[in-house]
C-alpha cells in the first residue's frame, strides 16, 4: 500500500502514525493492498483556500477527502485491464488542518493526536463512499470510524 504524507502545515505532527493508521483503516476495509494515497497536512490560509474552493464554504476546516478512483469497500481493486489483471487503483487525497483539529481536540477534551486519527480515518471512509448526510448514514459512517479507531488504539496498547 502506497501512503503519502506530507506536512505543509507547520504544526509538528507524527506522520509515521497517520500513516499506520491510514494503512490500518485501508486494511480494515479491505482495500487492494497496492492501493494508493495521500495524506496532506496543511495550515489554515490553505485549508480556507481549499474549503471555499470545493465547497464554496468560508473559513478552514478540519478535513477534506478528494476521492480519484471509484473504490469501495470490500472491493480489492479499483478494476482490471483487459487481461484481467487487477488495478489496485489510486484512491485520492485527505486534506487535515492541524491548527483546526487542535482547537477541536482542547473541546473535545482529548489530544491534537487523537483529533487528527478521528479526522485521517474519518476522510477516508468519505473517499470510499461513505457520508453522514442521512441519520442512517451517519450511524454507519460514524460507527465504522468508531470501530476502526477502537482496533487502531487497541493495536497500539493504548
Amino acid at each position: 500500500m502506497s501512503i503519502e504524507v506530507l506536512n505543509e502545515s507547520g504544526a509538528e505532527v507524527d506522520e509515521k502514525a497517520i500513516a499506520d493508521l491510514s494503512r490500518h483503516v485501508l486494511d480494515g476495509m479491505r482495500v487492494h493492498p497496492l492501493a494508493e494515497l495521500s495524506v496532506l497536512l496543511v495550515d489554515e490560509a490553505a485549508m480556507t483556500e481549499l474549503h471555499e474552493k470545493w465547497m464554496d464554504e468560508p473559513g478552514p476546516t478540519d478535513v477534506l477527502s478528494f476521492p480519484m478512483d471509484e473504490l469501495r469497500p470490500g472491493h480489492m481493486s479499483g478494476g482490471a485491464d483487459e487481461d484481467g489483471e487487477t488495478d489496485p487503483g489510486l484512491l485520492g487525497d485527505v486534506v487535515l488542518c492541524p491548527a483546526v483539529a487542535e482547537k477541536q481536540a482542547r473541546e473535545a477534551g482529548h489530544s491534537t493526536a487523537e483529533e487528527l486519527e478521528l479526522l485521517c480515518a474519518h476522510g477516508i471512509l468519505h473517499l470510499l463512499g461513505y457520508d453522514h448526510a442521512e441519520p442512517e448514514e451517519h450511524r454507519e459512517m460514524f460507527g465504522l470510524q468508531a470501530e476502526l479507531l477502537t482496533s487502531w488504539r487497541e493495536k497500539r496498547g493504548g
